[in-house]
């Protein structure tokens, strides 16, 4: 019998915690989800909507294997501890594992942890509670709400235009895709001008005449300016300020993937995934420890522990001038306090320490979380900021500069954050002044920006559309679906990306919006609070949405398929271009009534002659579209290979050599060319 059993979602985080806790637990995965609803019931959907919308959960494919072992795991155990993810995902998760591995009330407990180091495991275990059905419930609720959405919406648009799919968020967040591009479409480009007076390598801009703001829309304009202007100018003020620049606060899981976005160039989904394992352990060779803190979060707050050490870090190698403060957060909605902000585990583990044991992307990905840690507890920087006026002829041009005359954070921070330094001390005021240079520049206006993954993830952040931890796969899911392209690491959305936003918005506009998607992820922060009952949520929103798809069904023009100019050979109907599960295909319009499929002619190569036959071997697909090669007389020659075969032969048993990454070596033995 195992005294203590742990069940955990990874498996690498499985085999750290075990060499945390010794003789008396087990450690095991879940590898994640084991179940999910099904797709049986009305519409689909895996959900008894009559019936207080009760769900209808089965295994997973290919978990059936891994409960029956989890079961057994149970059942030769003394007590189990639940210690999913730390997030509602987790308790979610954690509540399938309770109910599908029929364990009992008082044989579990759900323990939480933060951070993977030994101290902090061992500690966790001392805290050991129940799981929390309010952020169960909160989670069921949402899973059902996308399953809904997502299932409806996608059948809707499969049918009638060929689009591939729809979500609560993904579609929201096409929508901002879509809408920028339109207003990029209609954005009316103007001309303007820019007059620079160069004294040196200082520049100073025209901004205003006799206190009033110029603008200078033509070239005329600007060209009656040159022409008032004199030799002289005189500095008619010197102003001198010393600002303080504060660090930024610790990542949370959206400022971290729009920082990693623009300092490292890391898609969003990479950026997460490299996280997971920093959190999850590394092996350093005298240890295997977790580097960073749970990477979901919306919370900036830091241990006091973590505070403390970090600020004895700080006098030490820096000096106590260097000491700062800890961060507050601003009064925000929708956010999860329930963890710390991404950190290191320990501020004693610098980045430089450990590269060794790292991939180049983890350690840039941890390089960059341990600095900004450590800046957001550090003291200011200080800043002298001058600013310098001068006045020609009653225009008036401005010259700015700043000069840090303490580093403070930046000591730590500067390789992420750029200070150019500009002196002004030069120039006394009064005194008189002959430009080097006078310099008149036409300029336009720029539309606005098209999003970028770290653009759209602060935007959606803003707007309070999904949770941050989803932001990774709903852009993925944008991308996989063709809905947007990205070209120089902005989205481009394409016709049917276009096309899926705006039949969304001509039936569904009151619910695929900005602020119908934030008011419900509102709904699903109360219900964690309890604060909602999670089936009147569901009602309410089912209530109003369903009536509005069937009206869709009934009324959304459903796209012709593209006709080829040919007509079936066995009906004389046209022959369209369908859509299918492996790509595009050819087939009769007169589906179901005629079912022909035009074959795909396909260009035939040979790569070699057939070992077993006279036949020829063959480049082919599989249904999938991967590569394989076989023999052209199967199926009575069932010879294959999913390496390209060549001519040559094998020295030491005959068969034929295939080329497999870029090496040579024997289809049936070890010999390597």
């Amino acid at each position: 019998m195992t005294k203590n059993l742990v069940i955990v979602e990874s498996p690498s985080k499985s085999k750290t915690i075990e060499k945390y806790l010794g003789k008396d637990y087990k450690v095991v995965s879940s590898k994640g989800h084991i179940r999910d609803l099904a797709t049986s019931g009305k519409l689909g959907l895996g959900v008894d909507i009559e019936n207080g919308f009760k769900p209808n959960y089965v295994p997973l494919k290919g978990k059936s294997k891994l409960i029956t072992e989890l079961k057994k795991d149970v059942k030769n155990s003394d007590h189990v501890i639940l210690a999913t993810d730390p997030d509602r995902e987790g308790e979610a998760i954690s509540w399938h594992l309770k109910e599908a591995l029929n364990i009992k009330d008082d044989d579990y407990s759900r323990v939480l942890f933060h951070e993977i180091t030994k101290d902090s495991v061992l500690e966790a275990i001392k805290h050991e509670g129940k799981i929390d059905q309010n952020l169960v419930k909160s989670q069921e609720t949402r899973r059902i709400l996308d399953r809904i959405i997502g299932f409806r919406l996608s059948k809707l648009l499969q049918s009638k235009i060929k689009a591939k799919s729809a979500g609560r968020v993904q579609s929201v967040a096409l929508k901002l895709i879509v809408d920028r591009e339109r207003e990029i479409e209609a954005f009316k480009l103007e001309e303007y001008y820019t007059i620079t007076a160069y004294f040196d390598s200082v520049a100073a801009n025209l901004f205003e005449y006799k206190d009033s703001e110029i603008k200078l829309s033509s070239k005329e304009e600007a060209d009656k300016v040159l022409a008032a202007l004199t030799d002289d100018y005189k500095v008619y003020s010197v102003e001198e300020k010393l600002k303080n620049k504060k660090s930024k606060a610790p990542f949370t899981t959206s400022t971290l993937q729009q920082e990693a976005a623009n300092k490292l160039g890391f898609p969003t989904k990479k950026t997460m995934m490299i996280a997971q394992k920093l959190y999850e352990g590394i092996d350093l060779g005298s240890e295997t420890t977790g580097l960073i803190t749970y990477m979901r979060t919306d919370s900036i707050r830091l241990s006091d522990e973590f505070i403390h050490n970090t600020f004895n870090f700080i006098e030490k190698n820096y000096g106590k001038e260097y000491v700062g403060y800890a961060k507050q957060a601003k009064k925000k909605e929708n956010v999860q306090d329930a963890h710390e902000g991404i950190r290191p585990t320990s501020i004693l583990r610098r980045p430089e320490d450990v590269k060794s044991h790292l991939s180049s992307d983890e350690f840039k990905l941890y390089r960059l979380i341990y600095y900004r840690a450590l800046a957001s507890l550090m003291a200011d920087a200080k800043v002298n900021q001058t600013t310098v006026l001068f006045d020609n002829n009653d225009y008036h041009f401005k010259a700015t500069g700043s000069v840090i005359i303490f580093k403070g954070y930046l000591e730590a921070y500067a390789t992420y954050e750029a200070n150019e330094e500009n002196y002004l001390s030069a120039f006394v005021k009064d005194e008189v002044r002959q430009a080097t240079d006078l310099v008149s520049e036409q300029h336009f206006t720029k539309p606005p920006a098209r999003y970028t993954e770290a653009s759209l993830v602060k935007k959606m952040e803003e707007l309070g559309i999904g949770r941050p931890s989803t932001y990774a796969q709903t852009i993925d899911t944008l991308k996989q679906r063709a809905y947007v392209t990205l070209e120089e690491k902005k989205f481009h959305p394409t016709e049917v990306g276009v096309k899926t936003t705006d039949k969304l918005q001509e039936f569904f506009k009151d619910l695929i919006n900005v602020e119908y998607t934030r008011e419900m992820e509102e709904d699903l922060d109360k219900i964690a609070s309890g604060e909602l009952v999670w089936n009147e949520v569901l009602k309410e929103f089912y209530d109003e949405f369903e009536p509005r798809v069937e009206k869709a069904f009934d009324e959304m023009e459903k796209t012709p398929d593209q006709e080829t100019g040919e007509l079936c050979p066995e009906c004389s109907h046209p022959l369209v271009i369908r859509k299918g599960r492996y790509g595009e295909f050819i087939a009769c319009s007169n589906y179901p009534e005629c079912k022909y499929v035009k074959k795909e002619e396909k260009e035939v190569i040979e790569v070699a002659h057939c070992p077993n036959c006279d036949g020829m071997i063959l480049e082919r697909k599989t249904r999938r579209g991967k590569t394989f090669y076989g023999c052209s007389n199967y199926p009575k020659c069932k010879t294959a290979f999913w390496d390209k075969p060549l001519e040559e032969k094998c020295p030491n048993c005959g068969s034929l050599l295939v080329e497999h990454n870029n090496e040579v070596k024997c289809s049936s033995c070890d010999y390597t060319k």
